[in-house]
Formats: structure tokens, C-alpha cells, sequence
């Protein structure tokens, strides 16, 4: 199984914010000061959206790309795949997630909906997801 990555969806106010980077986009592309050194592993994996404490959604990562000034391109695919709302600590950077860990995609065929990510941190803070 591959091994994926979480990132902050930082500057986003809402998950509308998030939808509108990808929005008629074919790919998008996150700078990143370090390449990733399992980046063998990570081929086949996504790039999951962290907003608000939350695991909210999640890109299939394309590939990486060094730059002229020494940085890389994390290449993702622009179809943005929401996931089951899952509580994740802010953090800097990008950090690795497991397969195991990570959270399932809705499609929404069962009724299912995603909780918003502010709930689920409050949920989260009283230890109830």
C-alpha cells in the first residue's frame, strides 16, 4: 500500500477555499522546501488536506519536481477527493500518514456526509471522535 502525506491547507478560511484552488485546474502544484526521503513510497499515494484540526480531503500525488532554487514541486492532481472528517493536529510542513491511517473517501452513494472540521475538533476536545 502507499504511503501518503498530510499538509495544512493553509490561508484556506473554508473548505470552499480548498475547492477553489483546484477548480478547472487539470493539476496543482505545493512548493515544499525538502523532498521527501521516502519519496519511493509515496508514488501511487495522496497529498490530505488538513483545515481546522481536521483530515478533510485529499489530491493523488503526481510526482515531485526540483526546482532551479533547490525546492520541490509536490505535483498533484487537481480532482479533489473529500474524506470521512478525521480529527489531525496541526503541524508545519507536510508529515507522512499510513494507509491504515488514513481516512476513507465519501462518495456520498451511502447518505454519507462530511462532518465540518470545526465540529469535529470540537467533537475531538471533548473526546468524542
Amino acid at each position: 500500500m502507499p504511503l501518503h502525506l498530510t499538509k495544512i491547507a493553509f490561508g484556506a478560511k473554508s473548505f470552499a477555499d480548498i475547492e477553489g484552488w483546484f477548480a478547472n485546474r487539470p493539476r496543482l502544484s505545493v512548493n515544499t522546501r525538502y523532498c521527501p526521503k521516502r519519496v519511493e513510497e509515496l508514488q501511487g499515494g495522496s497529498l490530505y488536506w488538513i483545515h481546522e484540526h481536521a483530515i478533510v480531503a485529499r489530491n493523488a500525488i503526481l510526482g515531485f519536481e526540483q526546482q532551479d532554487n533547490g525546492r520541490w514541486w509536490i505535483h498533484l492532481d487537481g480532482n479533489l477527493v473529500r474524506v470521512r472528517t478525521t480529527p489531525r493536529r496541526a503541524h508545519q510542513g507536510w508529515r507522512y500518514l499510513d494507509s491504515k491511517d488514513a481516512p476513507p473517501d465519501i462518495d456520498g452513494a451511502d447518505g454519507s456526509e462530511a462532518l465540518p472540521a470545526r465540529l469535529i475538533g470540537e467533537l475531538a476536545k471533548l473526546g468524542l471522535a
